[in-house]
């Protein structure tokens, strides 16, 4: 049974171009600014909506999602808060993909069997849980796609050909392919690295791939979205939305602006440039050495 997320990738293939694949963090500045920012993404050039799900323990991101996490926190937000968000979105919007990202030991918590039924009651399309890897797909991987949710593996620059296959063996959805050797919110020079890398992944699977890590502004997604089916945004809309808040932390006027201006800057270079048919590393590891002694 075909999700949003599969008719979404379909119908953007079929008009030649990449996904803008966004990232905001639920609850983040609070929940009222949140739904507002959600609702306005997909008018601003959003073709699929990762949602953060904010946990007290993110160990593989960068500051300003940690940030970002922390601030929904302190507003209060939670895992039954998160499908709240997406159930009011979804009373307004039926047809943008949505994803939830986050850790396992929140759902964990909740109960995995409640969590994927409340999920999918909400309107969620698929998830993406970065502290587990294949080895452990009975445990949330295989529930979620028999419940009905696609579920999205990250490969990395560390991902070799042997590991590849058992990255993507019960992946559904689409791949994200983490473009770099750094931390979330480093910047991206190598794209001669990532298409190749696109190119290898696209040998061992017929899913759509979609570029994270290192996109900024419109001249990164046009160049990635050259060679990947899909282009994510992420820590650029965190820090877009954190420069908006007051003194306090707390939302302003400019707020859900901050974010959609620069979601439609970005959305312009991903429809300016073609998607194919078929930098130095940051010092810091952050992420990758972590995902790399985890999935080894």
């Amino acid at each position: 049974m075909s999700t949003r997320i599969d008719d979404r990738f379909a119908a953007l293939k079929s008009e030649g171009r990449a996904a803008l694949v966004t990232f905001v963090m639920a609850g983040d500045p609070g929940p009222v600014t949140s739904l507002d920012i959600l609702k306005a993404l997909p008018a601003a050039g959003a073709d699929v909506i990762e949602l953060g799900m904010p946990f007290t323990d993110p160990m593989a991101d960068g500051p300003a999602i940690q940030a970002a996490g922390l601030r929904a926190l302190k507003g209060g937000m939670t895992v039954k808060g998160t499908l709240q968000l997406v159930k009011d979105f979804r009373a307004g919007d039926n047809a943008t993909p949505i994803v939830l990202m986050g850790y396992y030991n929140p759902i964990y918590v909740y109960g995995v069997d409640k969590f994927l039924a409340d999920a999918k009651a909400a309107g969620v399309d698929g998830l993406i849980v970065v502290d587990l890897p294949p080895e452990e797909d009975a445990e949330l991987c295989i529930p979620a796609r028999n419940a009905g949710l696609n579920f999205i593996r990250l490969a990395t620059p560390t991902t070799d050909g042997k590991r590849l296959p058992k990255v993507l063996a019960n992946t559904s959805g689409f791949v994200y392919y983490v473009s770099l050797t750094g931390i979330t919110g480093a910047a991206l020079a190598d794209y001669a690295g990532v298409s190749e890398a696109v190119k290898r992944i696209k040998g061992h699977t017929k899913l759509p791939i979609a570029v994270g890590f290192g996109v900024k502004n419109a001249q990164n997604a046009a160049e990635i979205a050259r060679y990947a089916d899909g282009v994510v945004v992420g820590s650029a809309l965190v820090d877009a939305l954190k420069a908006s808040l007051d003194e306090g932390g707390k939302a302003t006027e400019k707020s859900v602006e901050a974010v959609t201006s620069l979601v439609a800057s970005i959305a312009a270079g991903v429809r300016s440039a073609r998607a194919p048919a078929g930098g130095a590393p940051a010092k810091n590891g952050g992420v990758f050495s972590w995902l790399k002694r985890l999935w080894a």
